[in-house]
């Protein structure tokens, strides 16, 4: 009798600003287990390296697998990377330079490992799976700590001849605006990002604008994550709101060069800020998208939220590995 085809197992990994996450899916990417972990980013990309490891080790054990049953690991990293050579070159919101990850994480698990960056990851698995199936170009925008932009086009990732690309973050916005965390000025990021509405928000709470953000998280930036702000508009903080709305639409202006320069099927938007305020963000970045683009690309685009909300990047960066693997 034929030996039994033994299933393969792949690893889709999610490098947060602030959490780790690493999910184990079956060949026909179920989920098989996750773990997760605090990123710590303070600590350095060795300590941060270690702690993938350990990640990863710890959704091996919720699920009973061992090493040799993995066939790949996806590593879903904020910022520009270099994918050929598993090399982190930058990730402004971590600190981490000129870092190699794929060859440490090889050794460690002895299978192959693919580095690219977390909404490249998070759209490509909008295309596999979820909001995004089906298209010739799916563009995807991620706001959180920071602003990841991705690009599937013809079922490949968008990249550079060694770089990964789509830094929509990075579009400056406002000549000689608010300094963004690369060092430059005016970006999307430094009016849009997570990061720099909950500074908003937090002057409101200090001027006694905002009294529900006030009671739940104060002026503290730690606190005023996606959440907090959601829960903060339900409860009736008009300021909050207006905080919000406003970073959407900045949002929406930077949409508008995307549709421009690629006139994509769909633009996903996902990340926690949307995830906490889905309707909001759909709203305004239609709205201002729809209305600045040129004439000829009105109407042929969708904004949608994603559909695999927090799984996106970890799935998305295992289905590439998969790809990889397989020659898809």
């Amino acid at each position: 009798m034929p030996e039994k085809k033994r299933k393969k197992y792949w690893v889709g990994f999610d490098l947060g600003g602030t959490k780790m996450l690493a999910n184990i899916f079956d060949s026909d990417f179920k989920l098989a287990g996750r773990a997760r972990k605090k990123t710590q980013s303070k600590n350095g990309a060795q300590s941060g390296l270690d702690r993938i490891a350990e990640t990863i080790e710890g959704a091996l054990a919720q699920t009973g697998l061992q090493k040799d049953q993995l066939a790949g690991i996806g590593l879903g990293i904020p910022g520009p990377l270099d994918p050929s050579r598993g090399l982190v070159i930058h990730t402004p919101n971590l600190g981490w330079r000129n870092f190699q990850l794929r060859k440490p994480l090889e050794d460690a698990f002895r299978c192959p490992v693919f580095v690219i960056n977390d909404v490249d990851a998070g759209i490509y698995g909008e295309f596999r799976f979820g909001a995004a199936q089906g298209t010739r170009c799916a563009v995807g925008v991620f706001p959180g700590t920071g602003i990841g932009g991705g690009c599937v086009y013809e079922g490949r990732i968008l990249t550079g001849r060694n770089r990964s690309c789509f830094e929509i973050g990075h579009i400056q916005i406002i000549p000689d605006g608010p300094l963004c965390g690369c060092g430059q000025r005016g970006c999307l990021e430094a009016v849009a990002s997570r990061l720099a509405i909950s500074a908003s928000a937090a002057s409101a709470v200090y001027r006694g604008e905002a009294p529900n953000l006030q009671a739940q998280a104060g002026t503290d930036l730690s606190n005023i994550r996606s959440g907090a702000l959601a829960d903060a508009i339900k409860a009736g903080d008009a300021v909050v709101e207006e905080i919000v709305r406003n970073g959407a639409r900045w949002l929406g202006v930077g949409v508008v060069t995307l549709v421009n320069l690629l006139a994509p099927d769909v633009v996903v938007l996902g990340g926690g800020l949307v995830e906490a305020m889905p309707a909001i963000y759909v709203e305004e970045v239609t709205r201002v998208a729809q209305a600045r683009v040129m004439a000829p690309f009105k109407d042929v685009f969708k904004i949608v939220v994603s559909q695999l909300g927090d799984d996106a990047v970890a799935k998305g960066a295992a289905a590439w590995a998969e790809a990889c693997v397989d020659g898809k």
